[in-house]
């Protein structure tokens, strides 16, 4: 048996006692002074502490967020889809924005009404022809209404409507630079709304558009026009308030039903090739439901309402992950796609973890707004090609979205004939089935070809995305594809 050695008397328990305890003779002064130090150093400790744990936190964080961004040409349905996702995952946010929709929807067909009156105007004629000509593609070189122009009877029947119908819409036209002006309301003066080339606020050129940068507060805005309303009345219902739009609107009902439906109007548009049809922001075709008194704008309208923006878009969703996995954290980008602001893609291609590429299918046989020379097929297939074989992106899935599939079955079967504009198509057959399987194939093989990493997943769906019930169910296939991808890299982090 080992014997048991006492401690020394002066052995201390504790090996820190000897640096916390008070130096010998401390005065009351001296100690209130040292413990107040000591505070202050926990405190700073502490922090740092605190600190480190967010930074931590963060960290796994970020790495655990999906990160999705929306690329495709201008009007490629970028912000449709971005749409779709908040309908989907923030209903309530979708929802309590619906109202504020209505006047973007009052805009956009105004500035439809506005391009007709545009086309049939016998003033600019010569200049919509030179533009037109100039913007043909796959044509013989003759103007399809070079003979109407010069048509005497003709050009007299055309200053007697456009007098007509200009007149008669006169204060419908006005409503829109009012409308515009509402945009700003609350807004710093360099962050207002601008509209296209030679504008003014009541005017909107043919191939111009209102814009609104990222940073304006437009929705809130007319939420506060709204809430100012009701102040005004004992009744939360707008149309009560003498004020609102919805009144001119419902006494120019009738004149834009007739313009819209005038056969001698429909024929100058054929004559001119404006389809308005395949515009964002169509709603020519709804002009009774749109312009009643009690409107509300429904799921579908404000997925179709068109509101061109400048600067990148960014919304955030929780999507659930399954009862096992809790949810996920998305961010997601739309980055505008006009050739004026395709520059702001590149700092958004570090960690992102799936781009989703629209390419406009029905477009072929049309032109860039920003460039007449340039056929909006071949701009999304060389941007295809430029993203595909971007180095920086070669481990990023791809989701490609060949868009407004409806536009391009119609357009098939009013007989456009895609040969005419990509003579690569040759003479197969010029129905739906045909051209996109053959389309499918073209930017496959693109990818294919041009990609640097053999091994990156390609999704591809056909799709129209203002197609609620069916962009749904793509949505909801992207998403399930996108988290599994997501996690398996996670897994090897």
């Amino acid at each position: 048996m080992f014997a048991a050695k006492s401690l020394p008397q002066n052995h201390l328990a504790d090996p820190f006692e000897a640096i916390l305890r008070p130096p010998p003779g401390e005065t009351s002064a001296q100690r209130d002074t040292r413990i107040l130090a000591e505070q202050l150093a926990k405190r700073v400790s502490d922090a740092i502490d605190e600190q480190l744990r967010a930074e931590r936190a963060e960290l796994k964080k970020s790495r655990s967020d999906v990160r999705i961004l929306l690329l495709g040409q201008s009007e490629s349905g970028k912000s449709t889809t971005l749409k779709q996702f908040q309908l989907l995952h923030t209903p309530a946010a979708f929802q309590a924005e619906r109202m504020a929709w209505r006047f973007v929807i009052y805009l956009n067909l105004i500035r439809s009404v506005r391009r007709i009156l545009d086309t049939i105007s016998p003033e600019r004629e010569e200049e919509v022809h030179e533009l037109l000509d100039s913007a043909s593609l796959g044509s013989d070189g003759q103007s399809p209404d070079s003979s109407a122009q010069t048509d005497p009877e003709n050009h007299r029947i055309a200053a007697e409507k456009y007098a007509e119908y200009n007149i008669a819409l006169a204060p419908a036209l006005e409503l829109e630079g009012t409308l515009i002006r509402s945009l700003r309301e609350d807004d710093d003066e360099d962050e207002a709304t601008h509209l296209g080339d030679g504008s003014t606020p009541g005017w909107s050129a043919p191939r111009g558009e209102y814009t609104v940068r990222t940073t304006s507060n437009w929705k809130r805005a007319f939420t506060l026009r709204r809430n100012r309303s009701k102040q005004r009345l004992s009744s939360s219902s707008w149309w009560e308030d003498p004020s609102d739009p919805v009144h001119i609107l419902d006494s120019s009902r009738d004149a834009m039903v007739r313009l819209w439906q005038d056969e001698w109007v429909r024929h100058r548009l054929v004559e001119k090739r404006v389809r308005l049809q395949e515009s964002s922001g169509f709603y020519l075709d709804e002009i009774e439901r749109i312009t009643s008194k009690t409107y509300t704008p429904t799921d579908e309208d404000v997925l179709k309402a068109r509101l061109k923006t400048l600067g990148v878009v960014e919304h955030q969703f929780t999507i659930s992950m399954g009862s096992m996995r809790g949810a996920s954290n998305w961010v997601i980008y739309d980055v505008g796609g006009a050739r004026s602001q395709r520059h702001a893609w590149a700092p958004y291609f570090q960690d992102v973890n799936a781009i989703i590429f629209l390419a406009p299918i029905s477009a072929f046989d049309q032109v860039l707004t920003e460039d007449q020379r340039v056929n909006r097929l071949e701009d999304s297939l060389l941007l295809w090609r430029g993203l595909v074989s971007n180095k920086l992106l070669e481990g990023v899935p791809i989701v490609l979205f060949l868009n407004k599939c409806d536009l391009l079955r119609e357009k098939l079967e009013a007989g456009v004939q895609l040969k005419n504009y990509l003579v690569t198509y040759g003479d197969r057959p010029n129905n739906y089935e045909s051209v996109a399987k053959y389309l499918r194939n073209k930017f496959g093989t693109l990818h294919n070809q041009y990609r640097t990493n053999p091994g990156r997943e390609l999704f591809v769906h056909y799709t129209s995305v203002t197609d609620k019930a069916k962009t749904a169910q793509i949505i909801a296939n992207v998403r399930e594809a996108i988290l599994r991808l997501n996690l398996k890299t996670l897994k090897l982090m």
